[in-house]
């Protein structure tokens, strides 16, 4: 055998064969393929000697029974090595797309969690503001209705209409657009917590100043007894009527024994009846906007 290396090299396939490939095709294939690539039909092509040396060893390799067998038996070891190495690459390739697979839907489900909450975010901001649209309209068509009957000037108000009216007045610059943080939407919900308010007016002509009326004298008690309003800007309360102005609220924040213990548990009783009232009126609107989308 010559020196030339085989390594690598498919002696079947050098010759155009298939394994089982019979001695007699062998034999044939070996004189087509030497022949081309002899040495001396080649002088000039150094590859045409390897390939012939190539070629002899290959036959010499395949025509010995003992050597064919166990070069087949190589074969066959590499040939189920790939087969095995394939079957590998295939499971570790769907395991891949497998956990692929399952990383898109969590992540589908995290995003669609995501869009349900921005959805109720979405519908708790739409009560809201439609909420508050609506109170403000109310609010606007009883201003007007009072402005028509008692006068735009809170001032010029009469004695007579005056009762469960409530005179408020805090810091509020000229050129502040904010009016010191106050304006009738927030006066109606620090003040609607006491009772029903029958209406609020903030005074245009003057900054610092408005006007609350309430239905009934006890909502109105409780007002000036305790409501102070915000702490970096404190409201002043005082009765409109001149004959209820014994009791005043000053704006100045006190002790809350000087309360009245009863009318303080009213408030938060009511307070409390209140807020649970809004929760289970905003909980029926959300589940029956649910309901008509299901």
């Amino acid at each position: 055998m010559g020196k030339t290396n085989l390594d690598g090299v498919d002696l079947y396939e050098l010759f155009g064969l298939t394994i089982n490939a019979s001695l007699n095709e062998i034999r044939t294939a070996y004189r087509k393929k030497a022949l081309k690539c002899h040495p001396d039909k080649n002088p000039d092509n150094p590859k045409a000697a390897e390939l012939f040396v190539q070629l002899t060893d290959a036959l010499e390799i395949l025509l010995d029974e003992s050597a064919r067998a166990a070069y087949n038996k190589l074969l066959e070891a590499k040939e189920a090595a790939r087969i095995r190495h394939q079957h590998l690459d295939e499971k570790r390739k769907k395991f891949k797309e497998d956990l692929e697979a399952r990383e898109t839907a969590h992540f589908a489900k995290i995003k669609k969690q995501k869009t349900e909450e921005e959805k109720l975010k979405d519908e708790i901001a739409r009560l809201q503001k439609e909420g508050a649209k609506l109170v403000q309209e109310e609010i606007k068509l009883l201003q007007e209705e009072i402005s028509r009957e008692l006068g735009s000037d809170v001032n010029n108000l009469t004695e007579d209409g005056s009762r469960y009216k409530i005179i408020i007045e805090w810091k509020g610059e000229k050129n502040d657009g904010e009016n010191g943080g106050y304006n009738e939407d927030v006066l109606n919900r620090i003040f609607k917590k006491y009772g029903d308010v029958v209406a609020v007016v903030v005074s245009t002509k003057k900054k610092g100043q408005g006007l609350i009326e309430f239905k009934e004298k006890r909502a109105a008690e409780l007002a000036m007894k305790i409501e102070l309003g915000f702490m970096n800007n404190p409201l002043k309360l005082k009765w409109l009527d001149k004959n209820m102005r014994q009791t005043k609220n000053s704006g100045k924040f006190v002790n809350d024994s000087l309360i009245n213990e009863r009318d303080y548990e009213s408030l938060v009783i009511r307070k409390m009846r209140q807020a649970e009232e809004r929760k289970r009126l905003q909980e029926q609107i959300l589940k029956e906007d649910i309901d008509d989308n299901d």
